[in-house]
């Protein structure tokens, strides 16, 4: 739950800090000059103290997510009055002041306060991870992967039993590592390696179903493949290069898929040939954007403002493209999908 790790969770500490003291000075100040010189005293003194506990709550982020919701609690709090103390020492030291007991009590409760607000987003952070309840994980699961794709494939697999065996056998092999995978927790972490796989399993399966009108191109950085990324991040968007690409037109298209390492960055472009306006399949397909959207979601619930998400039309292509840290599995997080298979 403590996810005080991720550049946008401190960035938002920092402003939910920052509005009330700018707020609060406002009312006291004689003029703007005066403002901004008690603005900028008090930012300091906040300062120390809110990384020093944000550090503290990303150090031990393991071994509080492993504790029950009262000891998590309770250590947010402590150290959040702690905190408090600490910024009330700093102000106190330029004028050698001696604070009362009031003014220690005060800054103590107002470091707790403030530790109960940054402890309750990242509760809501959490949650929103979480599938709210079994209806809405089985409406998650629906939503993966469309039913009448499982159909599809069951008869392809079917009318190639007796033509080529070999071929149906791997069709359907495909076909269990994809629904595998899409029952993983969706509060787990995988990797690229893994989902350019079931990606390649998926567009093989759509590969025979099309008959030579889907034609797919891959370039892949072997370096970028342990980037930390959430289970099924490419299956829907080249499922919906298929949908909205390669499905309506009568000659079929091309989908290019780009994994690409820059530095300690990762870049993903999935890009697909667009349809005739004029097409007769193609009229009344235009997408809602929910499998686009669900992406991006879990993206940025994963990576915060660390993930960029963007998509495009260019040059008669389609072009979704992210770029995020290339940051590897942590131990646990593979363990934890190890156990899983």
């Amino acid at each position: 739950m403590f996810d005080a790790c991720h550049m946008g969770v401190v960035l938002r500490a920092l402003l939910l800090t920052e509005l009330p003291l700018a707020l609060v000075l406002l009312f006291g100040a004689d003029d703007l000059q005066q403002w901004l010189g008690r603005f900028a005293l008090l930012t300091g003194i906040a300062f120390p103290p809110l990384l020093l506990w944000l550090l503290l709550a990303c150090w031990l982020k393991h071994w509080l997510d492993r504790q029950v919701p009262s000891v998590q609690w309770a250590y947010a709090l402590l150290t959040g009055w702690c905190c408090g103390l600490l910024a009330f020492a700093l102000y106190a030291m330029p004028g050698q002041l001696r604070g009362s007991g009031a003014n220690w009590l005060a800054s103590g409760l107002s470091g707790m306060g403030l530790a109960g607000l940054l402890t309750s987003m990242f509760a809501m952070r959490h949650r929103a991870s979480q599938p709210a309840s079994t209806v809405a994980r089985l409406a998650e699961l629906q939503s993966r992967i469309r039913p009448h794709f499982l159909f599809n494939t069951l008869n392809s697999a079917i009318a190639l039993v007796r033509q080529d065996p070999a071929k149906a056998e791997s069709m359907l092999e495909d076909l269990s590592d994809l629904f595998r995978h899409a029952l993983l927790d969706a509060s787990s972490v995988s990797n690229l390696e893994k989902e350019v796989e079931i990606a390649r399993q998926y567009l093989r399966i759509e590969g025979i179903r099309f008959e030579g009108r889907l034609r797919v191109g891959w370039t892949v950085d072997e370096t970028a493949l342990q980037a930390s990324v959430p289970p099924l991040l490419l299956q829907p968007l080249v499922e919906n290069a298929i949908k909205h690409g390669i499905e309506p037109s009568s000659e079929g298209g091309e989908i290019h898929v780009l994994v690409r390492r820059k530095g300690d960055r990762v870049l993903l472009r999935i890009s697909n040939t667009v349809p005739s306006p004029h097409s007769a399949q193609a009229a009344g397909r235009g997408g809602n954007g929910i499998a686009l959207q669900n992406v991006r979601d879990r993206l940025r619930l994963m990576h915060d403002v660390n993930a960029d998400f963007r998509c495009r039309s260019v040059d008669g292509r389609y072009e979704v493209a992210m770029n995020l840290p290339a940051k590897p599995l942590l131990g646990r997080d593979a363990a934890q999908r190890a156990a899983f298979h």
